[in-house]
């Protein structure tokens, strides 16, 4: 393997699928609670392709959905 093929290989690793965040909840809800798993069940029986994470910076739940 060359240092190009390298690079190239770790550029194909390293991109992200584009994504756009539909709603934000906190991470902070009541015990029991999961309004982002709910939005996203309710999303996908639209249609969507609807997932939620979390983005650990701001400490929210994102229901996200891929838009490449």
């Amino acid at each position: 393997m060359t240092a190009r093929s390298t690079r190239r290989d770790t550029a194909v690793m390293l991109a992200q699928p584009r994504r756009t965040v539909l709603q934000q909840f906190p991470a902070g809800g009541p015990r029991g609670s999961w309004p982002a798993e709910e939005y996203a069940a309710d999303q996908r029986a639209q249609g969507s392709d609807a997932q939620v994470v979390m983005d650990l910076s701001t400490a929210q739940f994102l229901v996200v959905i891929s838009t490449d």
